[in-house]
Order: structure tokens, then sequence, then C-alpha cells
């Protein structure tokens, strides 16, 4: 009994001081998150949303032709200002970079492309799948036609090298061994 009440001691001091570790040692601050700011925070997107408002404003009654006219000038020459005021580079950047990435995936592809189609034997292993009614397909490990829903038929592969043997094939083309018809 009193191995009992020690070990419900124990238990109760750990739990409280459990509950009570964050009230008693606070936690270190966090890093402030970066949050970019969205378009309409900053002064071209202030400067463009209240064009938008006095536009409304005006075609719905709300505003007079000769305030349409002082706020229009006042919010335009504010909008001009922040134009002005934004780094060319930084928007020019972004774009170049894509640019950048994408002819290098274009470079890519087409090399890719060119050593297949210098490669007139491709060995089997490489080989797609292919359907007999759709073609090859481009799931490397599909059993099913993910067009028409046939069954693909089954590859073979060497008992001595393991290499992927095309469909009929009597001997391997890699260590030249007789398969299983």
């Amino acid at each position: 009994m009193l191995g009992e009440a020690l070990a419900a001691a124990i238990v109760g001091c750990v739990v409280l001081w459990l509950v009570l570790q964050p009230l008693i040692r606070p936690a270190a601050p966090r890093p402030p998150v970066y949050e970019p700011l969205d378009p309409e925070e900053t002064a071209k997107g202030i400067a463009l949303t209240a064009l938008k408002e006095i536009e409304f404003d005006r075609e719905t009654g709300k505003l007079s032709d000769p305030d349409y006219q002082l706020l229009k000038a006042k919010y335009t020459a504010a909008a001009l200002e922040a134009l002005r005021q934004e780094p060319e580079a930084g928007t020019h950047r972004v774009s170049d970079d894509a640019e950048a990435m994408i002819a290098a995936k274009v470079r890519a592809l087409r090399s890719a492309s060119a050593t297949t189609s210098s490669n007139t034997s491709v060995p089997p292993a490489v080989l797609p799948p292919a359907c007999s009614s759709c073609g090859p397909r481009p799931e490397a490990d599909a059993v099913y036609c993910s067009s028409c829903g046939r069954r693909l038929p089954l590859r073979a592969a060497c008992d001595r090298c393991g290499t992927t043997l095309p469909p009929g094939s009597r001997y391997c083309e890699s260590c030249g061994r007789q398969v299983a018809a």
C-alpha cells in the first residue's frame, strides 16, 4: 500500500510538472514568419484598387464628375509613382529564370530524343510495355492498358542475367542463353 501511494505521488508530480512547465519556463521566441505582401497592400495595389473603386462609384452614381476627376488624378499620380519606384530588375529576373529553365528542359529533351533516335537497337529492358491495340504505354510497370483496359503481355526475364526479354524471343540478347518458349 505504501508502494502504491509512492507510485501515485510520483505520477502526480510528473503530471503536475508537465502541466506547469509551459507556465514556469516559457518557450523560446519563434523567429518571425516571412509573409510576402499581398498585391493590394503595396502602394501600387492601393492606388489601383482606389482607381477601380472610384470608377465603380462613378458608374453607380455615388460620385459626381468633378469629384471623380479630382480623385482619378490623385490616385493615377500615386499609381504612377508606385510603378516608377518598383525595381525593374527583380520583375524581369523571375521571367528570365523561368525562360532559362524552360530552355534547359527543351535542350535536355532534345538531346535525349537525339540519343534515342541514334540508338537503333534499344535494349528490351528500356522499352515500355505495349498494348496490342493502343501501342506503347507511358507507365513502365503497367499490367493493364490505361486507355482500353486490356491486359498487357508480360515480359519474361532471363534466368541467368535477369535481362528483360522481348515477346517471342528464344535466346537472351545479353548472355545468349536459350530461354523457355
